[in-house]
This record gives C-alpha cells, sequence and structure tokens, in this order.
C-alpha cells in the first residue's frame, strides 16, 4: 500500500508538473504577406530581440504553406484559427457572390452587427478554449488594421476584436459587446490620430496589443489567454513596392524592429516561460503591376464578361434562349440552376458543356467544374480545398501563367503565378526547444498544435496533427 501510494503521489506531481508547463498566455502573430526569402535576404540589419531571436531561439519550420489555393487574407486568416481548409470553414476569400442576391458580400459583414464572424461556419482555437471552462476567466482579444483580419483571429467567443476605422482609431463590432473596453477608449484619445495623418503602422497594433494584455491582466492566473496580434509586411500606405531593394529593406528593418517592441513588451509582464509565441505569414503576396510585354514575356488579358456572355450564347444555341449564367466574380462563374431544372437539362451535362467550350478560349488553363472538385482527384486537391459547394462559383477558372484576368464591370483584375511563395512558421517560449525543421509543412497543424500546448480540443473541424 505504501508503494502504490508513493506511485500515486508521483503521478500527481507529474500531472501537476505538466500542467504548470501549459503556457499562461498565447500570442498569435500573423505576418500579412510575409516571406522567409526576403525575411533572411535582410538578416545582417535585424536587431537582436526581432527576427533574429525568433530564428535563434525558436523552433522553425522553414517551408510552410496553405493546403488549399488561391489564398488571400481571409482566406488564411480563417485557416489559421480554425485549423480547417475553405470547404469546410466557409471562408474562400474576402469576398464572393451570393446566390440569392448575385451581389458580392464581404466575409465578415452582418446586417444585424455591421460586423461578425456568422460567415465562418467552424469554430476557432479561441471558441474552443472558450467553451473548455465555460468562458469563465479566460481573454481572448484580437487586433488587426482591417477588419476580416480582427473579426477571422477573434472567431465567435472572443471577448473582442478589434481593427482600426479610417479616422485612425480602434472599433470594434456590437456582436460581441455593445461597448469598447473603458482602457481601449483612453487609448484612442491617447494615441489620437492626426486628421491629415490616419494611416496605420505595426506598431499601432502592438501598441493596442501589449495594453491588452496590461489592462486585462492577461497570463496572469492559472489558466492560458489568447492575443492576436495582426501586422503586415508591406509599406505602411500600402502603395507597390517599385525598387526592392532600398523599399523592401525598409519595410523588413522596421518589421524586426516591430516584433522586438511586441517581444520585449510581453517579457516585460509576463515571463517568458509562461508564454508562447506563435508567428507564421498569411502565405501570399499581391502583385505588382508591371509591362511584361517590354521584356516579350507571354501575357495577355482574358476578359471573364465577355467569356461568360458567349458562354450564355453558346448553351442557348444548344437549349434555346435563356440565362444560363446568371453571374461572374473573380474567376468562378455562377450558373442558373432554377432554368437548367426547367429545361430538364442534368447539371454533369451542362457542366461539361461548359467546359468544353471555356477550355478552347486563349489563356485559359485549365477549367474546373464543381461535379470535378468534388469527385476529389487527388491531383486538383488544393483547388477543391479552396472551394466551398455552397459559396462557390459552378465554374472556376484557372487563367495560364502571366495571363491576366479583368473583370470589367469591376475593374478587378487578377494574374496568375504558380510560384512558391515561402514563408516560417516560428514557436517561441513554453517548453519550446530552438531547431530547424526544413521538412513541408501546412498551417492547417498550428491551431492543433496551440490546442495540445494548452490543453484543449482542437477546432471542431480540425482533422491535422499537431506539429509537436
Amino acid at each position: 500500500m505504501r508503494y502504490l501510494a508513493f506511485i500515486l503521489a508521483a503521478l500527481t506531481t507529474a500531472e501537476m508538473q505538466a500542467f504548470q508547463l501549459a503556457p499562461r498566455l498565447v500570442v498569435n502573430v500573423t505576418i500579412d504577406q510575409l516571406r522567409t526569402d526576403y525575411m533572411e535576404a535582410f538578416a545582417p540589419l535585424y536587431s537582436q530581440g526581432g527576427f533574429r531571436r525568433l530564428l535563434s531561439d525558436g523552433l522553425v519550420y522553414e517551408g510552410a504553406s496553405y493546403p488549399f489555393s488561391p489564398v488571400d487574407k481571409a482566406s488564411a486568416t480563417a485557416s489559421l484559427t480554425t485549423g480547417t481548409i475553405p470547404f469546410y470553414n466557409g471562408i474562400i476569400s474576402s469576398r464572393w457572390l451570393d446566390r440569392e442576391t448575385l451581389q458580392p458580400v464581404f466575409c465578415v459583414d452582418d446586417s444585424r452587427h455591421f460586423t461578425s464572424a456568422d460567415r465562418l461556419k467552424t469554430s476557432t482555437i479561441g471558441d474552443e478554449l472558450k467553451l473548455s471552462s465555460n468562458g469563465s476567466a479566460i481573454v481572448v482579444y484580437s487586433f488587426a488594421a482591417d477588419r476580416e483580419s480582427a473579426i477571422l483571429s477573434g472567431g465567435h467567443a472572443a471577448n473582442g476584436a478589434f481593427w482600426m476605422d479610417n479616422t485612425g482609431e480602434w472599433q470594434g463590432s456590437s456582436y460581441y459587446s455593445n461597448n469598447l473596453p473603458e482602457w481601449l477608449k483612453a487609448h484612442n484619445k491617447l494615441h489620437a490620430k492626426h486628421p491629415i495623418n490616419t494611416s496605420y503602422t505595426n506598431d499601432d497594433v502592438i501598441d493596442a496589443s501589449l495594453n491588452a494584455i496590461t489592462q486585462a491582466a492577461m497570463g496572469k492566473d492559472d489558466v492560458s489567454d489568447l492575443l492576436f496580434v495582426n501586422i503586415s509586411a508591406t509599406k505602411a500606405d500600402k502603395t507597390p513596392v517599385t525598387h526592392w531593394q532600398t523599399e523592401m529593406e525598409s519595410v523588413y528593418m522596421q518589421l524586426d524592429k516591430s516584433l522586438a517592441r511586441l517581444i520585449s513588451g510581453v517579457e516585460k509582464q509576463i515571463s517568458l516561460d509562461r508564454v508562447l509565441f506563435v508567428i507564421t505569414s498569411t502565405g501570399y503576396t499581391d502583385e505588382t503591376a508591371t509591362n511584361v510585354k517590354q521584356y516579350r514575356i507571354p501575357t495577355g488579358t482574358f476578359y471573364i464578361n465577355r467569356t461568360s456572355s458567349l458562354l450564355n450564347m453558346y448553351l442557348s444555341a444548344i437549349y434555346g434562349q435563356g440565362r444560363y449564367v446568371e453571374q461572374c466574380h473573380g474567376n468562378q462563374v455562377y450558373l442558373n440552376h432554377k432554368l437548367i431544372e426547367q429545361k430538364r437539362v442534368s447539371m454533369p451535362e451542362m457542366l461539361t458543356r461548359c467546359q468544353d467550350f471555356l477550355i478552347q478560349n486563349a489563356g485559359v488553363a485549365d477549367v474546373y467544374t464543381s461535379e470535378r472538385l468534388l469527385a476529389g482527384n487527388n491531383d486538383i486537391t488544393k483547388i477543391r480545398n479552396g472551394f466551398n459547394p455552397t459559396l462557390s462559383g459552378d465554374i472556376i477558372i484557372d487563367v495560364a501563367p502571366g495571363w491576366k484576368l479583368l473583370n470589367e464591370d469591376t475593374q478587378e483584375t487578377y494574374t496568375s503565378r504558380a510560384g512558391f511563395v515561402p514563408f516560417p512558421i516560428v514557436f517561441m517560449g513554453t517548453e519550446v526547444k530552438p531547431q530547424r525543421v526544413t521538412a513541408p509543412v501546412t498551417v492547417d497543424r498550428i491551431a492543433p498544435t496551440v490546442a495540445k500546448a494548452i490543453r484543449i480540443r482542437a477546432p471542431n473541424a480540425c482533422t491535422s496533427a499537431p506539429l509537436f
């Protein structure tokens, strides 16, 4: 009996030690358009406390990617927090076409609250953290310059998700609370923007995030809190980079200083052995407008509106007059399901006709129909993962590399580029041993890794394994 008691006591002690190792604060830093190659190019210029510290003290996965395509800021953020793909979480991009109204909708628009996470169809890591304790004594905050990053990071159950409006003040949504926290109101007054200079910087986001840690006493008790910080590896004024060496160097040097401010600011309030930092990227880059014709690089413009009209004429010639193509948005075509049903035409037949017609157009590399994507062929997995049956168009057109897709109604353009955008995932803090990992990994594994670290369930649509 004495030996049994000793063993039980040892097990209890071990369990308590394991519990104590859970970080009290998780700081998720998502850097819009961060690239590993750019980050490493300016390494000699960094301070000791930013990128250099992350790379020397952190667990660094060098070859991260998203398991779906295409990727933008909204779909990337949603994937990071849900641990799953747009096929399940419902955020296929920042905007998509509403099938009922045939009007574009914004991913976080809400008629009741103006802005909410209602379009996010699965739970997030923040949601699961709240559920784990029935919401008691746990703080989940999200900060970003734009509302989609703030909301999609915060999820459904956050204490608050905050972004900067066009006056440079922090705003929130009644979806979480009817009023801003008093400390954030005071922060707005203390950091009021000049009327002629309302642009934000990464430091604005970091200042508010550090203030939240202080005012909400995040990381101070025995339960884990969660803070999302969304910053950017782009020019503050959002203008394209025209001189790579000088302008991008300035961007990354400033970003390095901002990260150093964040890390040191957290460390001043909470011991690093109680904090887990998670740093990654949105995994894409905005294309800079360039004139490739002068260098005789093959290019062209694919006019999706004109092509959709021609497709409708083609279908009318076969099945009789009608509006078979309801609308197009981005590189997607939406068909009129009611009319097709009235004509008693099977959808597989209609989609095959459309595919055969569209693939013959100049500048079209491939055509993905909903039927083809739902079949789940392994060779198009990334496209299928970025597709959602209830939100996406019936047909997705992949333009040839180097070609520009133009929507003449909205003047929106998209240039096809298949090049890999390298970016890292870095963990630093509680129980993390410095290491470089060159094996490719996908970002949907971040959420289950964080969940494991703070002893909660992974988000409800997450099927990926933790990274460690």
